[in-house]
């Protein structure tokens, strides 16, 4: 089997994959990504006992159990660059030998759910509300440095999605990943559904002017009127769709929860975002607990 060179997979003094500061053995198979590292300790406050807690840079790691599911919480920090990160290391945390440098012989399928932020592009998604997403739409261009695999559906809302946006010609090539169902089916009951965006910054990607002017002034109006089928575009963010695909050629289950902070239709922006979280901390640890 292939050895994994020192340069490619970086293991420090301690046994530790290098930028999460993670053992193989200190990661739980259900995880939590979150973008702020301070969220990582409001997750943990409702674990029964934390076993571990490691950190290096932006990236923290508090692992524990509540009953007698085992979670790990991941602080990611902003942005795809830093999912490509996190996202190769937790699976290689799960799925290569340190010792030899080798893939396992049998791989583990994580089930790995952001808890995070966004702003709503439906008037009808209100602020303070919840958001399960069915696809991650990257215009960020991750995913367009790994070989790719999307169904015919996908493909088929992709390419409506670069029709009506015309996205391609003002910015870059969008990619298109899904959850995983088997992750999505316990997260319907008070959850919107729909397809998130997912940007490469928070101001101009997103359409906020401040000083700047715009390369592609109409996207805030673009995207709350995209429609395929059945499928809208619910909100947009800066994590989901590196997660999607990253996850999916990876082969582990990923799910992208948001409370949303603000509704960039209307103009409004939450009273109390963090309580927002808060409660969507607390629904989704009572959801995962039952989660096999």
């Amino acid at each position: 089997m292939k050895r994994i060179a020192e340069s490619e997979l970086i293991i420090n003094s301690r046994g530790a994959v290098y930028h999460l500061n993670l053992r193989p053995d200190e990661l739980a198979d259900t995880i939590i990504t979150v973008g702020d590292p301070d969220r990582v300790a409001n997750v943990s406050k409702h674990f029964d006992h934390i076993e571990c807690k490691f950190e290096h840079r932006e990236f923290i790691t508090h692992t524990g159990t509540i009953g007698n599911k085992r979670l790990s919480v991941v602080s990611t920090g902003i942005g795809t660059d830093n999912i490509d990160i996190v996202l190769n290391e937790l699976d290689a945390l799960a799925n290569i030998n340190f010792e030899t440098r080798t893939e396992n012989p049998e791989l583990k399928r994580l089930k790995i759910v952001r808890i995070g932020t966004s702003g709503s592009l439906q008037k009808h998604i209100p602020v303070d509300s919840f958001v399960a997403s069915t696809h991650g739409i990257g215009i960020d261009n991750l995913l367009n440095f790994y070989k790719q695999d999307n169904n015919d559906e996908e493909l088929a809302i992709l390419q409506s999605f670069i029709n009506h946006t015309k996205i391609g010609k003002h910015v870059s090539t969008p990619y298109i990943a899904s959850a995983a169902p088997a992750l999505q089916k316990y997260f319907v009951d008070g959850f919107h559904q729909g397809m998130t965006v997912t940007c490469p910054g928070f101001y101009g990607p997103q359409g906020r002017v401040l000083r700047l002017a715009l390369q592609y002034p109409d996207l805030v109006n673009d995207l709350p009127t995209f429609r395929y089928g059945n499928h809208l575009i619910t909100n947009f963010e800066m994590e989901t769709s590196a997660i999607y695909g990253l996850g999916k050629l990876l082969n582990h289950y990923c799910l992208s929860l948001n409370a949303i902070v603000a509704n960039r239709v209307v103009q409004s922006f939450s009273k109390d975002g963090a309580k927002a979280v808060e409660n969507l901390i607390v629904k989704s640890l009572e959801i995962l607990c039952k989660v096999q």
